[in-house]
C-alpha cells in the first residue's frame, strides 16, 4: 500500500486529517476511483479532467495543477511496486470550524491510496448477479449535479443497505422520475436484440469511465449502442444486462427485482466485451 497526504508520501499510520476537515463534517469534497493494469494508470487524463471538473464545480481550489497531480500519481505507482492495483483519490474543503461556511477552512486536504482491490469474487464474474431496485433514489440534478463526484454517497449506501437486506450485493437506483439512472457504484447497461443501451446523462447519472470505455468498445466490436430513457420494465424484459464501473470493471446481471433476465446466465453481448475490455489493458 502507498498513501500521499499533502505533498509527501506517508506511511499508513501517519495518513491521517484533522477532525475538523470538512471531508469528514459534512462530505465536502470530491474523489475517483483509478484502476492500474500492467503497471499502468488506466484512462489517467480522463479521470484528471473529471477530478478538476468537480472541484471546479464546488468551487473547491486544488493545491496541484493537473500536470502536478499526474507526477505525484506515477511517483506513486511506482513505490506502489505491483503491476495491479487501485488508486483512490481525494480532495477535500480542509480543516475548518463546526460551522458550514467553507471561507473558514484553511486549506484543502489532498491525498490518494493506491492497494489492492477485489470487489466480487470471480463466480460473480461467471455466473452473474442478482440485484433489487432501491427505493432510495439517486439525487436529483436540481439539487446535486450527479457529474461532481462528491464524498455525498449516503442516499447510494442506503441502497446498498437496501440490497443487502434482500439478499443481494447490489441495487439499482431510479431517478425522481422513475427512470433507471445506475447502481449504487456503477452504471447500469441492457442489450435487447443485440442493441446495447445505458442510460442517457440527463437521466441523473455519473458520467463512469467505465462506461464511457465500454460504448467506445461496442463501436469496435460492431455492436449497436444508445444512451437513452430506461424503465424498470425495459431491465425485466432485457436479454441481458451488466454492470459497469472501475472497482467492479463488467459484472453480468442475471436477475432483478426476483425475475430472470434472459436465460438467467451472463449473455454473449456481456461475454463479448468482457473480452474485448481485457484485452483492452491487458489481463
Amino acid at each position: 500500500m502507498t498513501v500521499y497526504l499533502n505533498g509527501q508520501f506517508v506511511a499508513r499510520e501517519a495518513a491521517v486529517v484533522s477532525v475538523y476537515d470538512h471531508g469528514l463534517l459534512y462530505g465536502d469534497g470530491i474523489f475517483e476511483g483509478i484502476r492500474i493494469y500492467s503497471g499502468k494508470i488506466f484512462r489517467l487524463a480522463e479521470h484528471i479532467r473529471r477530478f478538476f471538473d468537480s472541484a471546479r464545480a464546488i468551487l473547491l481550489e486544488l493545491p496541484l495543477a493537473p500536470e502536478a497531480l499526474e507526477e505525484a500519481l506515477q511517483e506513486g505507482v511506482k513505490r506502489y511496486g505491483k503491476t495491479e492495483g487501485y488508486i483512490r483519490l481525494v480532495a477535500t474543503r480542509g480543516p475548518g470550524d463546526l460551522g458550514l461556511d467553507p471561507d473558514k477552512c484553511t486549506a484543502p486536504t489532498l491525498f490518494f491510496i493506491i492497494d489492492t482491490i477485489s470487489l466480487y469474487p470471480e463466480k460473480f464474474y461467471l455466473e452473474g448477479i442478482p440485484v433489487v431496485t432501491a427505493s432510495s433514489r439517486r439525487l436529483p440534478a436540481d439539487g446535486l449535479d450527479p457529474r461532481v463526484k462528491t464524498l455525498n454517497y449516503l442516499n447510494n449506501i442506503m441502497a446498498k443497505v437496501e440490497a443487502k437486506q434482500a439478499g443481494c450485493i447490489e441495487a439499482v437506483m431510479l431517478n425522481h422520475r422513475g427512470e433507471v439512472a445506475e447502481c449504487t457504484a456503477d452504471n447500469i447497461f441492457i442489450v435487447r436484440d443485440r442493441v446495447l443501451s445505458t442510460p442517457a446523462s440527463h437521466c441523473g447519472i455519473l458520467q463512469g469511465i467505465t462506461r464511457q470505455t465500454v460504448l467506445e468498445l461496442a463501436g469496435e466490436e460492431g455492436i449497436a449502442a444508445r444512451e437513452t430513457v430506461l424503465t424498470r420494465f425495459d431491465l425485466y424484459t432485457a436479454d441481458e444486462c451488466f454492470m459497469t464501473g472501475s472497482g467492479a470493471e463488467i459484472v453480468p446481471v442475471v436477475r432483478i427485482d426476483g425475475r430472470t433476465i434472459g436465460s438467467g446466465c451472463p449473455g454473449e453481448v456481456t461475454g463479448q466485451l468482457r473480452r474485448a475490455f481485457r484485452r483492452l489493458v491487458g489481463i
